[in-house]
């Protein structure tokens, strides 16, 4: 599993024109899932214990998207995504994530996107900080 974490003042996801969710300071989690994902991955999120409880501290929401371009390779020109989760799997991966995030936090401070939908994700850094963390590769 693949994110890439950035600290915002507020973030919104739009579908067909339509704001489907928002969030004021907090963090946007872009998830790219991996073929080979378990629910062992999905624990890796929880590994970055310190930033999560920064998020909680203050009150922050977070905005997840799924975002499986994450594990796009460039094959010549034209990209690949075949090592990316499939969408028969990842949606139910993706909504289990979803619903991990609710629970160790509070429900209403947890937004997500529109699994599949093509999405157009607006956001303002606060910092700017931006972090990438990836489940495949053990952490220093």
């Amino acid at each position: 599993m693949k994110a890439v974490v950035q600290r915002v003042a507020s973030a919104s996801v739009e579908v067909e024109g339509r704001t489907v969710s928002a969030i004021g300071p907090g963090l946007l989690v872009l998830v790219g899932l991996h073929d080979s994902d378990a629910d062992s991955d999905a624990d890796y999120m929880y590994v970055m214990r310190p930033l999560f409880c920064h998020v909680m501290q203050r009150n922050y929401e977070v905005l997840l998207v799924s975002q499986f371009t994450l594990y796009g390779i460039l094959k010549g020109n034209k990209p690949d995504f075949h090592v990316a989760m499939p969408p028969d799997r990842a949606r139910p991966f993706y909504a289990s994530l979803v619903e991990k995030f609710e629970k160790s936090y509070r429900p209403d401070a947890v937004k997500d996107g529109v699994f599949g939908a093509m999405m157009k994700v607006n956001l303002v850094n606060d910092g700017p900080v931006t972090m990438q963390l990836d489940s495949l590769q053990p952490s220093n």
